[in-house]
């Protein structure tokens, strides 16, 4: 609560709180009331005090009002100060709106790779996390340290591409991957866990993140800790994601080196007939399917029955010399594959049969 003491005979108002682990200036600065800022500054306000862990700096860059960081500046306010949680003002420019605040902080002096007290965070990991890309763009341009490691040895890349959970800001999240890619981030490095960026992407089935990734030399086979690759964290979220292209993001895969999965795994793909099509083009034989017997016809499209009747008639059976030739090509190129393929002086046809962009027919 804040009470506002007006002062008839002078003219003059001022502030005074009535909250505990707060101050005048801190609520003022944090609602953005530029006047009360001045007048408490000029009334003689500590610029620095902290009651409650943070001053009024680290208020203003939450709230997104860079006037008042602009006063506080002038009057002295300490842009490397960290609040009692271990955060520098820098870690708490978090929205679109405290751009200009975190351009004020490094103008005022502001160390742009100062690191919080705890996780080890630096604004740049927290900037890429929310998909600030102007932020982003900013820190890299004042020298942001891009290969910087966290408490848990994860970089900025790894904070963007965990960060990208909503299908509708992938784009800006795609725009924050590549500039940091751009700048030198390594797409391989893993946290303590073995967690590449590329398992992050793929649990989050960012299709375009996960193609970037791919292109910038991320290794498409590699285990965390749990002894979990790429694709196994994009099978286990193929349900949450419905919409989101998870067959590109299984192809991409595989043909930047993935090994094929397991046909026990295929069950569970059983409603995702595009994502089925592509898993079962990687093997040169399809195995037993019994379980699509086991699916209620009155909840499949049309095309989908069509599939699995051609899935059940195929099984066990062997597969046509063109299968088994791109296979062979396929199992040749390795990793290679995709960047191979795409230099063949070959019909388009051709080259997208070779990287498995047929996964609605069985051969």
């Amino acid at each position: 609560m804040l009470a506002v003491t007006v002062l008839f005979s002078s003219g003059m108002w001022t502030l005074s709180s009535k909250v505990k682990q707060t101050s005048a200036l801190r609520l003022a600065a944090s609602r953005g009331h530029t006047a009360c800022v001045e007048e408490l500054l000029f009334r003689g306000a500590e610029v620095n005090a902290n009651p409650g862990g943070n001053t009024a700096l680290h208020d203003a860059c939450i709230g997104g009002h860079p006037v008042c960081v602009q006063l506080l500046l002038s009057h002295g306010a300490d842009p490397e100060v960290l609040a009692a949680d271990g955060s520098a003002p820098l870690h708490l420019c978090t929205s679109a709106q405290s751009f200009h605040c975190a351009k004020l902080l490094l103008e005022g002096g502001a160390d742009i790779n100062v690191r919080s007290r705890e996780s080890r965070l630096t604004p740049l990991h927290v900037a890429a996390q929310r998909g600030l890309e102007e932020h982003v763009q900013l820190f890299l341009s004042h020298g942001a340290d891009v290969l910087a490691t966290n408490r848990e040895g994860e970089t900025p890349l790894n904070a963007a591409c965990s960060g990208a959970e909503r299908p509708s800001e992938g784009g800006r999240y795609l725009r924050v991957c590549q500039k940091l890619l751009d700048a030198g981030a390594n797409p391989q490095t893993a946290g303590r866990k073995q967690h590449t960026p590329l398992h992050n992407a793929c649990a989050n089935c960012c299709c375009r993140i996960v193609d970037v990734l791919l292109q910038h030399g991320a290794k498409a086979d590699v285990e965390n800790c749990a002894g979990y690759t790429p694709m196994d964290c994009l099978l286990q979220v193929v349900e949450d994601y419905p919409t989101q292209q998870s067959e590109a993001i299984a192809r991409s895969l595989l043909n930047y080196g993935a090994k094929p999965v397991s046909p026990k795994m295929l069950k569970q793909l059983a409603l995702y007939p595009d994502v089925l099509g592509v898993m079962l083009n990687s093997y040169t034989s399809i195995p037993p399917c019994d379980w699509s017997d086991s699916l209620p016809p009155d909840t499949l499209s049309q095309e989908h029955l069509l599939f699995l009747r051609s899935l059940r008639q195929r099984s066990t059976q062997p597969r046509s010399l063109q299968h088994l030739c791109r296979c062979a090509v396929r199992q040749h190129l390795g990793a290679r594959c995709h960047s191979a393929v795409c230099e063949l002086n070959v019909p388009g046809s051709v080259r997208e049969y070779l990287l498995l962009c047929d996964n609605k027919t069985l051969q």
